[in-house]
């Protein structure tokens, strides 16, 4: 992670976020109830109740909830980090004069790497909104006081328009409010229910009948890749598919079942590099079912996902 230049341009809101909170939001809190303000780099005390420290055990019930009473500002930064030094006091201090209109959060992306790594994050410092319990890109790098407060006017007004204009007072970050429970559409409720249950298969029906209703509802579509990627490999034994791969590098059959194995287990690059090799192994159909496996793949951790763009080039080179 490196640190990146001051960037001048004007921040657009994006009420579109590419980041998948929903496993953040399902993490325990922590044992002892998160403080009610954080610090700021330098570890002195914070200027304001409005801004606190965030943590990857703690922002499913300190952070979505609270997004859908005021935007939640996350100040992502390091110690080490000169840039993070000039921005974040410049936040902190917008954070206490707008007096409980937004909330700051600021996360150490040392001590919490998953959720540095959940928002993508690739330099500091990077500023993200959650709104609604979804997240809005800011903008990247040391930007001046007045580029901090246009954007921040920006991101007050978006929420204000999608019905989140509320105030939090100090006395209401002495604790972190219940978790808001927002319903599900009937269908993903249906398909939701189906898993808990097991039952892939009615899972995977119901995520079609809401495609079906909504071809471009992309929800029920990465549902569905997501449940026929775990009708894949049940029952698989995984160091046995393993061994079968090893044993030939050119198999379609193996090389595809492990490399939904890796995506299974958290190891997506090493899934993309597989095929992508499978696909420089191989020709004729062989060669089409591995890049259409590949290209499935993508669907199920999502186009926007780095790892995707950064795989799609190699997949190109393979291919021409």
């Amino acid at each position: 992670m490196t640190q990146q230049p001051a960037n001048p341009a004007e921040p657009q809101l994006n009420l579109r976020g590419a980041v998948d909170l929903s496993a953040l939001a399902a993490r325990r809190p922590p044992a002892a109830p998160p403080p009610g303000a954080g610090a700021p780099a330098g570890g002195e005390a914070a200027p304001s109740a409005f801004v606190v420290d965030v943590t990857d055990d703690d922002f499913g019930t300190a952070v979505l909830p609270r997004s859908h009473t005021v935007p939640i500002v996350l100040d992502f930064w390091a110690s080490w980090c000169g840039p993070c030094r000039q921005l974040s006091p410049i936040l902190e201090a917008l954070a206490a004069e707008y007096g409980g209109r937004l909330l700051l959060g600021k996360v150490d992306v040392d001590a919490n790497p998953q959720l540095a790594a959940a928002f993508q994050v690739q330099s500091i410092p990077t500023v993200y909104a959650v709104l609604k319990g979804q997240p809005v890109p800011l903008f990247t790098g040391a930007m001046p006081e007045q580029a901090v407060r246009r954007a921040l006017e920006e991101l007050l007004r978006v929420a204000e328009a999608n019905g989140v204009a509320g105030t939090l007072s100090p006395e209401e970050l002495g604790a972190p409010p219940e978790p808001v429970e927002v319903p599900l559409p009937a269908a993903y409720q249906e398909a939701y229910d189906a898993i808990e249950r097991d039952d892939l298969d009615a899972a995977a029906a119901a995520f079609q009948k809401a495609l079906d209703a909504d071809p471009g509802d992309e929800e029920a579509r990465l549902g569905l890749a997501q449940v026929n990627l775990l009708q894949r490999v049940r029952g698989a034994d995984p160091a046995a598919a393993r061994a079968a791969a090893a044993a030939a590098p050119a198999d379609v059959a193996a090389q595809t079942l492990v490399a939904d194995l890796d995506v299974i287990d958290g190891r997506v690059e090493e899934a993309f590099a597989r095929l992508v090799d499978l696909v420089r192994l191989t020709s004729g159909e062989d060669r089409d079912a591995a890049r259409q496996h590949l290209v499935g793949l993508f669907g199920v951790v999502g186009d926007g996902d780095p790892r995707v763009v950064r795989a799609r080039a190699a997949l190109a080179s393979a291919l021409f």
